[in-house]
């Protein structure tokens, strides 16, 4: 053997055991987003109906956040928060505005790691657009995946769920992976998001999940359903209320569709154990992360409403799961009451893998609250807002505190304001604007809201917020 010989062998050789050290000091994270799921919605949160055994597994492992939070609830924005570890009013991106631009991107949880080497792969419901080559610099392997309709034909002709093609892909992607390299997997489920184009069946579940819970009386919603009447026109009128007459307004309507709705909820957990239990049979669950959440809230008929969008609890409010398995034991199943934002899921996933955020990040690192540890000046409110152009769901920024709860829907003042007191009236029944009493609150919240939407990109506008000026530019342009 020349000394040639033995000097590529011992670079080849060197390489490979830093590339297994690497792996082996870098953990491994799973990162699984549901659709349309609110905090409640958990057999861990003590849910008496819903069954989600592999997420209340991972809570029993790990940590459940119960006051977790979406800054804005609407997949788009939401989704575009998660990538990039930014408020909507700073990524600027929601439903009809362009892609997000190049350096947020570059910026990215996936771009990033993927950068520093890990292997990178996305399987789901995308939800966003990154732009010319985005989602080339972001994974190693992208496969979106998209309902409507929820079953797809197979080679062999024969209809799968799309549920269980994601847990497909998702063990695909698994089997890819080699153990020197260490990897990052998102997986976006669409379930629970109804089918909106089919008003007869909006939840598909997969087949799996036939029968499941037939043999129960759904009870009623959160909120007593003819609450609408009690708000401002703008709000009877919109798409809140145009939406219930569509799944939820008939009692047999009703017990119909959130049946269906829990199926799919059941199914999205049951393809979660499916790929846990890959992750398992390849030796790698003692070293990788896995983080579970929803994209924002969901009324399911609560205040006489559909869908999410707005302020009140039922819409802001998501599950959110963090399993290490390097924690302690003593930190293991904890509930922790410390509010986390779906803001915070990249600056932790990167804080995981890398050691720290990158610097544009607008969250903070959750892993001191998985480890139960105190930490200094933890949040105590957040700024949260719903910018996306469209007449049937108002836009509003507010601030949603641990006791109170102020909400402006600026395009419709003054009866657009709102400010609630959790302490008094927990299901934001009443609304103290114009009552003296709480005058100095009022005050405080809405200087607060200021300070908080001024540090995170400013007051609305076409510039700050250029869906309407995109759009309009897009009229435009179609005309000449």
């Amino acid at each position: 053997m020349t000394r040639l010989t033995v000097a590529v062998l011992l670079t080849v050789l060197s390489i490979s055991v830093s590339r297994t050290a690497f792996a082996a000091e870098r953990p491994n994270v799973i990162f699984f987003l549901s659709d349309d799921q609110r905090a409640d919605f958990l057999g861990c949160a003590g849910h008496p109906i819903l069954k989600t055994p592999n997420i209340d597994a991972l809570a029993t492992r790990g940590t459940r956040f119960q006051n977790a939070f979406v800054t804005t609830s609407i997949c788009a924005a939401s989704r575009a928060t998660l990538f990039t570890g930014l408020w909507e009013r700073s990524h600027k991106y929601t439903f009809g505005t362009p892609a997000i631009d190049a350096a947020k991107i570059d910026a990215s949880y996936p771009a990033m790691l993927k950068r520093a080497g890990f292997r990178t792969g996305f399987v789901g419901k995308f939800g966003v657009s990154a732009g010319p080559g985005g989602t080339d610099r972001m994974f190693d392997s992208f496969v979106p995946l998209n309902r409507n309709p929820y079953f797809k034909k197979q080679s062999d002709g024969t209809l799968r769920h799309l549920t269980d093609i994601t847990g497909d892909k998702a063990i695909e992607f698994l089997d890819s992976c080699k153990a020197d390299q260490p990897f990052c997997l998102s997986v976006s489920f669409n379930a629970a998001h109804a089918e909106d184009s089919d008003k007869k069946n909006h939840y598909p579940w997969p087949p799996s999940e036939n029968g499941l819970y037939d043999d129960v009386t759904i009870p009623e919603p959160l909120v007593r359903t003819d609450f609408w009447k009690e708000l401002p026109d703008f709000f009877q009128n919109g798409m809140h209320r145009e939406r219930w007459f569509w799944r939820w307004d008939t009692s047999e309507k009703y017990q119909h569709n959130v049946k269906a709705y829990y199926r799919m909820i059941t199914g999205l957990d049951r393809n979660i154990g499916r790929v846990l239990t890959a992750l398992s049979q390849k030796g790698l669950a003692e070293n990788t992360v896995v983080v579970f959440m929803g994209d924002n809230g969901y009324y399911k008929g609560s205040r006489g409403f559909a869908g999410k969008w707005s302020h009140y609890e039922e819409s802001l409010r998501v599950p959110l799961v963090i399993c290490d398995p390097r924690t302690v034991e003593a930190s293991r199943g904890r509930v922790e009451s410390r509010v986390a934002l779906n803001v915070d899921v990249p600056a932790t996933i990167l804080s995981v893998a890398l050691g720290q955020p990158d610097a544009s990040y607008q969250g903070r690192n959750l892993q001191p609250l998985v480890n139960d540890q105190s930490v200094e000046n933890w949040r105590t409110d957040f700024f949260c807002e719903h910018l996306m152009d469209n007449a049937s769901i108002p836009k509003y920024e507010g601030v949603r505190g641990e006791r109170y709860v102020y909400a402006r829907y600026f395009q419709n003042m003054p009866g657009g304001e709102f400010l609630h007191d959790l302490q008094t009236d927990p299901q934001q029944l009443k609304n103290f604007v114009n009552d003296p009493a709480y005058a100095e609150t009022l005050t405080r919240m809405r200087a607060r809201c200021i300070e908080l939407r001024d540090s995170l990109g400013g007051e609305y506008s076409l510039e700050n917020i250029p869906t309407l000026k995109y759009l309009r530019e897009k009229q435009q342009a179609g005309k000449k």
